[in-house]
């Protein structure tokens, strides 16, 4: 089998590399130190203390009180923990939801079933940089609407919304507002309070955690809302029962504590690799940028190759790992719903690659994956 050593890594926005303390901070949890931390005896007290102390390091990531945090198994669970709980939890108000039709398919899937069940979602259309209009938000409003969902931070063009300004115009109306922030977290500041958001989801291995653990920002005033979906045994102020996942979360922690300390300088890093990686890869004929060149996180390129399918190139790089979309819809042969949403055609879509960096790229992988692609481009040229 082989190593990650073998690869030059570019698909963060996927999953992230385990960073080496965190694994460190895990290790005893998952040999010596194995209780379950909510066994009322001092073995399972010992591990539930040190489960409250990496709440209070993503509390403080996040600007949010550590009784505010639900733990999750990610970002999945805690957007369906989001907007069900939100919807089935005051259904009585209204069954009208706002969404993005841009949103991770965790999101849309969650909307799709909810009309089943009754409710109505408006899917707000975004332009070619992949934004929505303030304006078209604010008319979709209605007198039912209960919530309103668009994400932080775009997993596939990593364009980022005006999520304080949503939130302002949801809490004017007195409606709930969620973000998904999963690409969000552990990459840029967030402050759950200055944004204004109710309810924020994060998921702890897009940002060098383990896979498996996630969570659910939910606004203190907020929390009587929701309906949980999980019963059994009435963890995480009885809205998500189970045993909890004590060596991720320990994990979660250590991850929120050190993006704490080091995003500024990755941030100075990552952007310059991949203003670099798009400088060059740009210059080359009938390539262009997909999304926001200004409103987008630092880490995240998405580049059509007009006119090449983008899984030609992705089976000619033979060491370097990159996307043509989410990785939780790969398996789907369908353009993708983000790129096709922005205004570009099916053909253009299906040549769209994503190139996701992180902490853990370095200079050398950026010059190596661009000769590789470029080497590609060439051969493919030579043949047609």
């Amino acid at each position: 089998m082989p190593i990650m050593s073998d690869f030059v890594y570019l698909d963060n926005n996927a999953t992230t590399q385990v960073d080496p303390r965190v694994l460190n901070e895990m290790m005893p949890y998952l040999t010596e130190w194995y209780a379950n931390p909510s066994s009322n005896h001092k073995f399972g007290n010992l591990i539930n203390r040190r489960v409250q102390e990496a709440r209070i390091q993503l509390a403080e990531l996040i600007g949010s009180s550590p009784e505010e945090i639900i733990f999750t198994s990610g970002a999945t669970e805690a957007i369906n923990l989001g907007i069900k709980g939100v919807a089935n939890g005051i259904r009585y108000r209204g069954k009208h939801i706002i969404t993005v039709v841009t949103e991770h398919s965790a999101t849309v899937d969650i909307c799709q079933f909810l009309e089943q069940q009754g409710f109505e979602v408006t899917y707000l259309p975004v332009n070619q940089d992949g934004l929505i209009s303030l304006n078209q938000l604010e008319q979709s409003i209605r007198d039912d609407t209960i919530l309103i969902s668009v994400m932080m931070v775009n997993n596939e063009t990593g364009v980022i919304h005006p999520i304080s300004d949503i939130a302002k115009i949801a809490s004017g109306r007195g409606i709930v507002f969620m973000t998904d922030a999963t690409q969000a977290i552990g990459k840029m500041p967030v402050d759950v309070n200055g944004l204004g958001v109710d309810l924020l989801c994060l998921s702890g291995h897009k940002f060098h955690g383990p896979l498996g653990v996630g969570a659910l920002y939910i606004r203190k005033n907020k929390m009587s809302l929701l309906q949980p979906l999980l019963h059994g045994g009435g963890h995480e102020k009885g809205l998500r029962s189970g045993t909890l996942n004590a060596p991720g979360i320990i994990g979660l922690g250590k991850a929120a504590e050190i993006a704490l300390n080091e995003v500024p300088n990755d941030k100075i890093r990552i952007e310059q690799f991949r203003n670099d990686l798009e400088s060059k890869l740009l210059s080359g004929p009938n390539r262009f940028l997909n999304g926001s060149q200004n409103n987008r996180l630092y880490n995240v390129s998405n580049i059509c190759f007009k006119g090449i399918e983008a899984d030609v190139i992705i089976a000619g790089l033979k060491k370097v790992i990159v996307s043509n979309g989410s990785a939780c819809t790969s398996t789907v042969v369908e353009p993708s719903h983000v790129l096709t949403a922005m205004g570009l055609s099916d053909s253009d879509a299906y040549s769209s690659i994503r190139f996701s960096l992180s902490r853990f790229t370095t200079q050398k992988e950026i010059d190596y994956a661009v000769d590789e692609v470029e080497n590609i481009l060439r051969r493919i040229s030579n043949i047609n």
